[in-house]
This record gives structure tokens, C-alpha cells and sequence, in this order.
């Protein structure tokens, strides 16, 4: 069972981020959009902690974040978006969601992972 689900409609991106994970001995997922992520998310109750893109075809990280809340009912699982939108509209409408984090595009794994460990511990 996955402790991480890594949402992101860039396969480089998404295995950059998945690759480093696992490397870093944590259990990963990966989904190629928000409606990907719902679902995996669906069938993998051990899931403590997503990390998504925002802007995604078929359905974006933020609406996938109000989802995981209002139609899975899912307040448990920790949210952080990886994106490089860094607008403060968009981050408010995260912050309602339940985003616990934003991390500004290009992905610099050492500088966040004791902070990703805490949040699947």
C-alpha cells in the first residue's frame, strides 16, 4: 500500500518526484491528473499524503483537493500542491480545501523531505 500519491500531468515531473520518494524509502503512487488521483486515492485507504500539480487536464489539483474533502470525505489525508502558481487567489481557494503546503516548481526534494516524512508518519 502507497503512503504517497504523486499527481502530475508531466511524466517527467511525476517520475522526477516518484523516483525520489521511493529513493528516499517512501511508498508511491502515481496518477497523471486529479481524476486519476480521486481514484487511486478511492482504492488506497494506507494514502497519507498527496502531492499535486494544479493545472491538469480532465479535472485540476485544486478541484481534485475539494473533492477528496467533499465527496470522499477524506479530512485525514495531508495535501501539498507542487505548481508554479504562486497567485494568492489560488492559494486561498487551497487553503479552504485543506492544502497544508505550496511548493513552488522546480521540485528541490532535499529541502522538503524530513517535512514529507513527517506528514505520512
Amino acid at each position: 500500500m502507497a503512503q504517497i500519491l504523486v499527481v502530475d500531468d508531466s511524466a517527467t515531473v511525476r517520475n522526477e518526484v516518484g523516483d525520489f520518494l521511493k529513493k528516499n524509502d517512501l511508498d508511491v503512487v502515481l496518477a497523471v491528473d486529479g481524476r486519476d488521483g480521486l481514484a487511486k486515492l478511492k482504492g488506497d485507504s494506507a494514502i497519507k499524503l498527496v502531492i499535486s500539480d494544479v493545472n491538469m487536464p480532465n479535472m485540476d489539483g485544486l478541484t481534485m483537493a475539494e473533492k477528496i474533502r467533499s465527496e470522499l470525505g477524506n479530512s485525514g489525508v495531508n495535501i501539498i500542491m507542487l505548481t508554479t502558481e504562486n497567485s494568492p487567489m489560488m492559494k486561498e481557494r487551497g487553503k479552504a480545501a485543506g492544502i497544508k503546503g505550496w511548493i513552488v516548481k522546480p521540485f528541490k526534494g532535499d529541502a522538503v523531505l524530513a517535512t514529507l516524512k513527517k506528514l505520512v508518519a
